[in-house]
């Protein structure tokens, strides 16, 4: 392995005026991200790249500490400073690095760091957490590609009708639409909300204890923001979620990784781990991104854990309206009788992304502050969309199109699975898929998923990596395959195409 240490690392003139910390922290962090200092390679101890480049030791380490604290380095007393073996911005995506001679051409960095350059030079820790975005903050392409992950089928929607709805109720409207609504939410959507939850899983509540936000990112950043003192402990499946694991970091939480198996999240090793914890983040309906539904067992276990630790459970149920073998299964929150259990949901993969209506059922207790907060941080969803979805869901639209994507969806759930026989025995293993519009599928053990995603993309299959969502240990190598928006022909052919990406790269043929 290449070494730095005694490298002349090449680095850009400082531009006049620029603080010498800044330069040096942006050209190292370039270097890093562009592969010249590559993961495990050592850096020029301190005092020697002091003198090599003519700053003080002291500005040195203050850089190496930043750099150390975003993830980029690692080290050790008496060891030195290595880069880490796998970057904050390798994983998900990221605006580029803004160097010395390329600082003033980059507005989209500065756009994503506030305003200052994505050096994070003045952001505060948690500004510096929050940079670190897992989605893609341009938007994604239309229309989708085989096997883009948890995309709903948007060609399906009948936009044409939801443009009716929202032309009628837009004219039926009076003033009162026009002005501030209430933070909690348009109350006839928190009323028909509430109907459907207690119908469909099993959730005793009413309107009161439903509150309308723009997502379940909210949904998980309000409540541990509320619930969650900085160096708090939350529980968070391993692997899983890297969304609510980011909210989370950035609350000021320690996470605790707790582990999954085919029954979910294993309760015991987290009690064993972390009893103490405050909180849990966890995927029960169907666990993202490996698959199986919280067993009974484990959801009796996990509540009386919270029961006994005075914890708060967030109950992320993102897709389980999408199931295409068995009964439908209740929540957890169906069984929560302490009132430990925030349940949310969202209309964004229901329906289509950009409408960006989620709400949360609160216990008692949590309403009025989860409300408050709310209404300080966002003030309150648009209310002419809340009532547009109000009227499609009382006038049967929504539960008609939900019924007719669930047989769409198992239809090409069922070719995905088909053309897995066909074209990927030896490759990747495709397990039985009974929900949800994307699904796991396991490479050899040792397989560099990472790699096998990138060089898909390259082929022009969009698939995202098992590693992607471990938080302390390693994933099982795999990758996450959506099926929901693409046909049934394309399925197949992108079957086809990852077939011969992954020949190549495994069998170099």
């Amino acid at each position: 392995m290449r070494r730095a240490s005694g490298i002349d690392l090449a680095l850009n003139v400082r531009p006049q005026g620029m603080p010498l910390q800044r330069w040096l922290y942006g050209e190292l962090r370039a270097a890093i991200l562009d592969g010249r200092l590559g993961p495990g390679a050592r850096l020029p101890a301190t005092r020697e790249l002091a003198v090599r480049h003519g700053v003080s030791r002291g500005t040195v380490l203050g850089v190496f500490a930043q750099l150390a604290a975003e993830g980029y380095l690692s080290g050790a007393v008496g060891r030195g400073s290595f880069v880490a073996s796998e970057l904050p911005d390798g994983r998900f995506e990221s605006a580029p690095v803004a160097t010395a001679t390329a600082a003033a051409a980059a507005p989209r960095a500065r756009r994503q760091a506030g305003g200052r350059g994505n050096d994070g030079i003045g952001l505060s820790a948690r500004g510096r957490r929050l940079a670190r975005s897992a989605f893609a903050v341009d938007g994604r392409s239309f229309p989708s590609r085989a096997f883009r992950p948890s995309q709903p089928d948007l060609e399906s929607f009948p936009f044409a009708l939801w443009a009716r709805v929202a032309a009628r109720r837009s004219r039926l409207s009076n003033r009162s639409i026009l002005a501030d609504g209430e933070a909690q939410g348009y109350r006839p959507l928190r009323e028909a909300i509430a109907d459907h939850v207690r119908v469909t899983r099993g959730i005793a509540c009413t309107s009161d204890h439903v509150a309308i936000v723009g997502s379940a990112q909210q949904v998980t950043d309000l409540a541990a923001r509320l619930w969650l003192d900085p160096g708090d402990t939350a529980w968070l499946e391993d692997p899983g979620y890297p969304g609510a694991r980011l909210v989370l970091e950035a609350a000021g939480a320690r996470i605790a990784a707790v582990p999954v198996d085919t029954n979910g999240i294993d309760v015991a090793a987290g009690r064993a781990l972390a009893p103490e914890a405050r909180l849990a983040y966890v995927t029960a309906g169907r666990q993202a991104p490996l698959g199986p539904a919280l067993s009974l067992e484990r959801r009796l276990a996990l509540l009386d854990w919270a029961h006994t630790a005075g914890a708060l459970v967030i109950e992320d149920d993102y897709d389980s309206e999408y199931r295409f073998e068995g009964r439908p299964l209740a929540a957890l929150k169906s069984l929560d009788d302490a009132g430990h259990v925030i349940y949310c949901g969202t209309f964004s993969k229901l329906l289509f992304p950009a409408l960006r209506i989620a709400y949360a059922v609160l216990p008692e207790r949590l309403v009025d502050p989860f409300v408050a907060a709310w209404s300080l941080t966002g003030r309150h969803v648009p209310l002419a969309q809340q009532a547009t979805l109000h009227a499609f869901m009382a006038e049967g639209h929504a539960g008609r199109h939900v019924r007719r994507m669930r047989e769409l969806y198992g239809e090409r759930a069922e070719a995905l699975a088909e053309a897995a026989r066909r074209h990927w025995t030896g490759l990747l293993a495709l397990p039985p898929i009974v929900a949800g519009l994307d699904a796991p599928a396991f490479l050899p053990a040792g397989t560099d998923d990472a790699l096998a995603a990138r060089l898909a993309a390259e082929a022009g299959i969009e698939t995202r990596a098992l590693s992607s969502y471990a938080v302390q240990r390693a994933a099982p190598a795999g990758l996450v395959l959506g099926f929901a928006s693409v046909d049934v022909d394309e399925i197949d052919a992108g079957a086809r195409t990852l077939a011969r990406v992954l020949q190549k790269m495994l069998y170099r043929t």
